[in-house]
C-alpha cells in the first residue's frame, strides 16, 4: 500500500514539474525546454508556426491564377525588413545555417523550398529550435552568418 502511495506522489510531482516547464515556455516565448535530473528526464516542448505577411497586392486575387511578383532586391534594412517573404527571427539565440559542423547548409541562395522546410537552427537556452520556411519559394537572400548572434524580429532569410 505504501508503494502505490509513493508512486502517485513521485506522479503526482512530475506532472505538477511538467506543468511548471509548461508555464516557463509560455512565459518567456521558448519552444522547447528540457530538464534532466535524479535520473529523470523531461522535455516539454510546444510548435510554433512562423508565418510572413501576405503582400497587400496578392490578397483578394484568386488563388487560382499564378500572380508573379516583380520587385528589385531589397537593398536597405528596412526595405529587407518590410519585404513581404521576409522570415524574421521569432527568438534571441544563435543562428546556424547547417545541422552540424561541417555538414551541408539547410538552404543555399536560389533554393527552392517548401512550406515547413528548416530554413535553419536558432539555440536558444543551449535548445535547437528549427526554424521552418513559412511558404513556398525561392530564397533571395540569407541575412545572417553561421553560429552568429541574432536578435527577435531580425531579418533571417527572404522567400520570394
Amino acid at each position: 500500500m505504501a508503494k502505490d502511495t509513493r508512486e502517485k506522489d513521485v506522479r503526482g510531482a512530475e506532472t505538477a514539474l511538467i506543468r511548471d516547464l509548461a508555464e516557463v515556455l509560455n512565459d518567456t516565448g521558448l519552444t522547447e525546454i528540457e530538464l534532466e535530473r535524479e535520473g529523470l528526464r523531461i522535455r516539454v516542448a510546444r510548435q510554433v508556426v512562423v508565418s510572413a505577411a501576405m503582400p497587400p497586392a496578392l490578397v483578394g486575387h484568386s488563388t487560382h491564377q499564378p500572380t508573379a511578383l516583380v520587385s528589385p532586391a531589397p537593398t536597405s534594412p528596412t526595405e529587407v525588413a518590410n519585404h513581404p517573404g521576409t522570415v524574421k527571427s521569432p527568438m534571441v539565440g544563435t543562428a546556424y545555417r547547417a545541422a552540424e559542423p561541417g555538414s551541408a547548409n539547410f538552404v543555399e541562395i536560389g533554393a527552392v523550398v517548401t512550406a515547413g522546410q528548416t530554413l535553419l537552427i536558432i539555440e536558444a537556452m543551449k535548445t535547437m529550435n528549427h526554424i521552418p520556411a513559412p511558404r513556398a519559394g525561392t530564397v533571395k537572400a540569407i541575412m545572417v552568418e553561421n553560429a552568429k548572434p541574432v536578435e527577435f524580429g531580425e531579418p533571417l532569410i527572404i522567400i520570394e
